[in-house]
């Protein structure tokens, strides 16, 4: 769980040496999309971290964040 001081956002982590420099949970190889994969698809976030134990319940709600955050972004069609 969050720690105090903590924002969420801050376990969205990026290093472009590992997953091809997408964005990862907390310097791991879970990458942001494979979780808002598995959501869309129906997986609960209970069986998300039953399969993934390293995981915790705020690194869902930070990709959750992460997402929302970048739908925001304007782009410009060229």
């Amino acid at each position: 769980m969050l720690t105090t001081g903590e924002k969420l956002i801050d376990r969205i982590t990026f290093n472009p040496l590992q997953c091809g420099g997408r964005p990862c949970i907390r310097g791991m190889r879970i990458r942001v999309s494979d979780i808002l994969k598995m959501l869309a698809a129906g997986v609960t976030e209970a069986q998300i971290i039953a399969d993934f134990p390293d995981l915790e319940l705020d690194d869902i709600r930070a990709s959750l964040q992460f997402a929302a955050q970048r739908s925001e972004i304007v782009r410009i069609a060229a």
